[in-house]
């Protein structure tokens, strides 16, 4: 029987590429990240929004139960602005909440730049979807995503989700051995 092909969101959180001003530059990052890592067969299901908590967590109830994202990557939205509501609004959407994602995430993160403690990274379940927080700039998408990835398609596994499998040229997954 054939694998289903894996659906995955990435959802730009932010006011001005929203609204043209702005080149998003995150989404596309996450998206060819994702395009070098994984080798099983998926596609990306984009979305550019603004920092509005509810248009927030409308897309990220949307992607994971009318979408069947597996795994819903977003990109911004999680300084300590008054407008960054990411972390708030993936948290409102949760069955669970990982927080080793974003302890991870920020600890990598202070290697290249003393601010990444200002992050607030998170990551959740929600049904039979992992919802990852980045940060916005291309650069830390792709530090963070190395840093966590390994540990994304055994996750997936446990919440039911489909077979991710990876180029391990690009990244090494962790899965446990079959008994």
């Amino acid at each position: 029987m054939p694998r289903k092909k894996a659906r995955i969101g990435v959802v730009t959180v932010s006011d001005r590429a929203s609204r043209g001003e702005y080149e998003d530059l995150g989404g596309p990052a996450i998206t060819e990240w994702l395009g070098n890592a994984l080798s099983s067969e998926w596609e990306a299901v984009a979305r550019v929004i603004p920092d509005e908590q509810a248009l927030v967590e409308q897309t990220l109830k949307e992607l994971c139960d009318q979408q069947d994202c597996c795994l819903v990557v977003t990109t911004g939205g999680t300084g300590p602005a008054k407008r960054d509501i990411t972390p708030e609004a993936t948290e409102a959407v949760a069955d669970k909440i990982m927080n080793g994602f974003g302890e991870l995430m920020r600890s990598v993160s202070l290697q290249f730049v003393p601010t990444a403690i200002l992050s607030r990274q998170t990551a959740v379940i929600r049904g039979n979807s992992l919802i990852v927080n980045l940060p916005g700039k291309p650069s830390a998408i792709s530090d963070c995503l190395n840093a966590v990835f390994p540990a994304i398609p055994y996750c997936i596994d446990l919440v039911e989700g489909p077979f991710l499998e990876t180029n391990p040229d690009v990244i090494k997954v962790f899965r446990p051995r079959p008994k």
